[in-house]
């Protein structure tokens, strides 16, 4: 709405930039109408599919955008200090609000795993979180108090799932702030692949370490989630990372870079479902996705053509 009042004012004529507020009647008469020629969505994987079924249907073009369940697979030679700090940031930062957000790490080896869990226990312990307008914090609150709930309650399942519960975030208290949608930084360990928390994006400070034994099993273990919209590998070994990079069934993948998002020049989007669409966003593809190809093949008579009279509109 902010957005929409600045470009109002600073000159933008009307109906070129619309924000409309509304449920799903809104969503379904944008899905439907045929004035509207394309369609681009952020949200759940559900939601994403949904509305590519529907808007495909009705002829448009649709970008759809799903969830995300991030992998960051830690290496035995990681510089595992680096690691720790990058996942901090990559796990917790924004309150695990936001579809890159690393929710599970994939540790190669016990040693690796022991030895990362009991780098990251007391730093997630001491993470500064308070009102999200002040500063020198690293958490704020969750978006809603339904949200809030419903991270909470896969903290529940993962604990009765038999996960390891290494911190516990659902204690938080935050002074003058007893009505706040706050949840402390999670931290789980021995998750198992058959576990809701690690199958189910939860979208929350909660970050789960699950134990391998080697890099193909890592890889195997990636490809298989239905969800692959980035990934990354800890590692000082550049044939271990060219090798994983080119083997992971997934859209975006950074090495030493938990987030691996791209520059505006290029173009972001993940694999399986996590993308319903060709078409990623921004970047070439998105100049791709709101513009149309026209084809234009034209043969002109040789005869007669000088005497032709071309009149231009003047460009100033």
């Amino acid at each position: 709405m902010i957005l929409a009042e600045l470009l109002t004012e600073a000159g933008l004529p009307p109906g070129v930039f619309n924000v409309v507020n509304g449920d799903k009647e809104a969503v379904d008469t944008l899905l439907t109408d045929a004035r509207v020629k394309a369609v681009s969505f952020v949200g759940s994987t559900p939601i994403a599919e949904y509305i590519y079924a529907t808007g495909t249907a009705h002829g448009k073009r649709v970008q759809a955008l799903g969830g995300a369940k991030n992998h960051a697979v830690v290496m035995p030679d990681a510089d595992l200090d680096n690691a720790v700090n990058a996942l901090m940031g990559a796990a917790y930062g924004s309150c695990g609000e936001r579809c890159m957000a690393i929710s599970v790490v994939v540790a190669v080896g016990d040693a690796v795993a022991d030895a990362l869990v009991g780098k990251l226990k007391p730093k997630v312990e001491a993470l500064a979180i308070g009102n999200g307008a002040a500063r020198g914090l690293d958490m704020g609150p969750l978006v809603t108090g339904v949200h809030r709930d419903k991270v909470r309650s896969y903290i529940d399942l993962g604990a009765e799932e038999g996960a390891e519960l290494v911190v516990d975030g659902r204690g938080l208290k935050v002074a003058g702030h007893d009505k706040g949608f706050f949840l402390g930084g999670t931290l789980f360990d021995h998750v198992k692949p058959s576990m809701r928390i690690y199958q189910e994006e939860i979208f929350g400070p909660v970050l789960a370490v699950v134990r391998v034994d080697s890099l193909q099993q890592a890889i195997a273990l990636i490809d298989a989630h239905e969800f692959g919209n980035g990934t990354c590998v800890f590692t000082r070994d550049g044939a271990v990372a060219r090798h994983f990079s080119d083997s992971v069934q997934v859209g975006m993948v950074g090495v030493n870079v938990p987030l691996p998002v791209p520059v505006a020049c290029q173009s972001f989007g993940g694999w399986k479902r996590s993308l319903f669409g060709d078409l990623y966003a921004y970047g070439p593809d998105a100049v791709r996705f709101y513009t149309r190809r026209k084809t234009l093949t034209q043969r002109w008579p040789s005869a007669g053509i000088e005497k032709a009279q071309f009149a231009f509109p003047s460009n100033g």
